[in-house]
């Protein structure tokens, strides 16, 4: 049945206006930027108590996802929360890569730019150590630089959802191994991988995650709160970032295929990364039904670092829901709050 015009065009203004209310909320927590480099931006998050821990936070996010998914919206998030907790903020937004960046690889990201914005950092608030926190990928690069660079400024390390096993990685090894898919010829063809292909990829985890989410939606149209917070995650993950051609290359062969991580075999600069030498305070977090990285890629993690004091936080809910949203709020914030606020005095 066609839908009348009149009433298709008060649907279209009525989400235009929410739409201009989203981007109106998204990203709100005040901020002032410390530090810029090629597209990469350190960002340092205003004071809103005169109770600051004392040791600095750096927000490491992935190369594929845009930062805002951490200040998604007052209430839902987590820099919010942190900020509000008495802690010294810090994140790295590394930009939308351009044509001219596809070499950059795991060498550029753990070895240079992640240790200039640390040095950045120090030198911006005047302390000694910084705790880093890495979301995904961004996990990686912090869990690869504690390793290489253990006896550096790192006081403590908080991971979310990090994979850390190639073969738990059980989807994007097949499709990696696949007749045709030439990983090499790919990344030399396209230079950076489409930001349409990065988001197909999410896609083929859960075919139907598109339909289920319309369908749950129908069902709280009534609901205006309901709906924007749906949107807004549906915005954010409609919003992927093209990937950086050589840092491609390296972890679908280095992390996926070969599983050098697990192996203690993956350089850079020249150095292995042995996660038996991580040893400061970590905390890993990780999602009981994420579909993004499953149990198998990320249980090793905790297993394998030589930190004496390390510990796995297995909560209910997904890849997303770990760091924004309703249930993120009353199950993860809490913990990590006091887990940090104990080490950064």
């Amino acid at each position: 049945m066609k839908m009348p015009a009149p009433l298709l065009d008060r649907q279209r203004a009525a989400m235009a206006t929410l739409e201009e209310e989203m981007v109106r909320e998204t990203a709100v927590t005040p901020r002032e930027l410390v530090y810029a480099r090629g597209t990469m931006r350190l960002y340092h998050y205003l004071p809103q108590t005169d109770t600051v821990y004392r040791v600095p936070l750096l927000i490491v996010m992935s190369l594929v996802s845009k930062p805002t998914i951490f200040d998604l919206t007052p209430g839902q998030s987590f820099i919010e929360h942190l900020v509000r907790s008495g802690f010294d903020v810090y994140m790295i937004d590394w930009g939308t890569p351009r044509a001219e960046h596809h070499t950059l690889g795991l060498d550029d990201y753990v070895a240079d730019l992640l240790p200039d914005c640390i040095a950045q950092l120090c030198t911006h608030c005047g302390e000694g150590q910084v705790s880093l926190v890495g979301y995904c990928l961004g996990g990686i690069f912090t869990t690869l630089y504690a390793a290489r660079a253990h006896r550096g400024p790192l006081k403590n390390l908080l991971l979310l959802a990090t994979p850390i096993n190639g073969e738990g990685m059980a989807l994007q090894r097949k499709l990696l191994k696949a007749r045709g898919l030439d990983v090499d010829r790919l990344v030399d063809t396209l230079g950076n991988i489409p930001s349409r292909m990065v988001e197909g990829a999410f896609q083929m985890l859960r075919p139907l995650q598109k339909a289920s989410g319309r369908a749950t939606l129908l069902n709280h149209l009534d609901d205006p709160e309901y709906v924007k917070a749906h949107l807004r995650i549906v915005r954010w993950g409609a919003n992927a970032l093209p990937f950086p051609g050589q840092a491609f290359r390296q972890l679908a062969r280095d992390f996926v295929l070969d599983n050098k991580i697990v192996q203690g075999t993956l350089e850079v600069r020249g150095t292995a990364c042995d996660l038996a030498r991580i040893r400061v305070p970590l905390l890993h977090v990780v999602a009981q039904h994420d579909h993004v990285v499953p149990a198998a890629a990320s249980a090793d993690l905790v297993r394998l670092a030589g930190s004496p004091d390390k510990e796995e936080m297995v909560i209910k809910g997904g890849h997303v829901s770990l760091v924004t949203g309703a249930a993120a709020a009353t199950r993860t914030w809490p913990h990590i709050v006091g887990w940090l606020g104990a080490r950064s005095v």
